[in-house]
């Protein structure tokens, strides 16, 4: 007489299966081999492999292809590709560790070179005199606040540069989760593009002395232009002259809602000090 099959119960949905995967909800029977730890090693290398390599590839399609992983994510192919939020708060992660270029986090001088500097130099003077501070005290304890405070809060800029893309292709049957999936591989692409590569390129060559606010400006305008025309093609669908227009009123849109980012940013800031 054959060996009848071991009965096993879930440990997850104590649901009764036979074999070594719960029929209900796939839960796994930890067997003794399972705990070895030539298997922890394996199992730690592949999936540390496995997300190398996704993130890699899913980084180089951003900046290869723009709008190509969004693509892929709204019509529902996602396991060849990291999450594009998980690519987006790792390179997060990266620049805020040197956040030399000031575009997602604005450090005090940065906010008052800005167009609503002249409307924010009364409130850092208040704020000054309530804390008790003077300048260079009042500058390094609103610069370190800052920093803390722009790695939560990149999101909001994600969520004011998909608005107007709603507008703009709204007949390109994309829902608003779309479009703010779009955003965040924008944001990806400038993370990457405009901060962790422009920094490593300034220290290298030590062309700091060269970057001031309006050259970053046009560095920003130039390489999201790149990005919203290959994009508009991969993602929209959009070619000739409306991809053109359209990528231009995007510009402007962007250039927008980057300063009403550092505008909430700062009064964030000013209210948590």
């Amino acid at each position: 007489m054959a060996d009848q099959p071991e009965l096993h119960t879930c440990k997850s949905c104590g649901n009764s299966f036979t074999g070594i995967y719960c029929n209900l909800c796939g839960e796994k029977v930890i067997l003794p081999i399972d705990r070895s730890f030539k298997i922890f090693l394996n199992n730690l290398v592949n999936a540390v492999a496995s997300a190398d390599n996704k993130f890699v590839r899913t980084l180089w399609l951003i900046i290869k292809k723009p709008g190509f992983i969004s693509r892929e994510f709204a019509n529902g192919r996602t396991i060849k590709y990291q999450n594009l939020t998980s690519v987006f708060f790792v390179l997060n992660l990266v620049y805020f560790f040197f956040p030399v270029i000031q575009l997602f986090n604005a450090s005090l001088n940065t906010q008052l070179a800005t167009p609503h500097g002249r409307f924010i130099q009364p409130l850092v003077a208040m704020k000054m005199v309530k804390l008790h501070m003077n300048l260079d005290s009042f500058i390094l304890i609103y610069n370190m606040k800052t920093v803390s405070l722009a790695k939560l809060m990149v999101m909001v800029f994600v969520v004011l540069a998909s608005l107007p893309l709603n507008l703009l292709y709204s007949k390109r049957n994309r829902f608003f989760t779309d479009h703010v999936g779009y955003a965040v591989e924008l944001a990806c692409f400038n993370l990457f593009i405009n901060t962790i590569v422009l920094t490593l390129v300034v220290r290298i060559l030590g062309l700091g002395h060269y970057l001031d606010e309006d050259v970053l400006t046009g560095i920003f305008i130039a390489t999201n232009l790149y990005f919203l025309i290959r994009s508009g093609i991969n993602f929209y669908i959009e070619k000739g002259w409306r991809l053109i227009l359209k990528s231009a009123l995007m510009i402007f849109f962007l250039v927008a809602a980057l300063e009403a980012y550092r505008v909430v940013l700062f009064f964030v800031t000013i209210w948590t000090m």
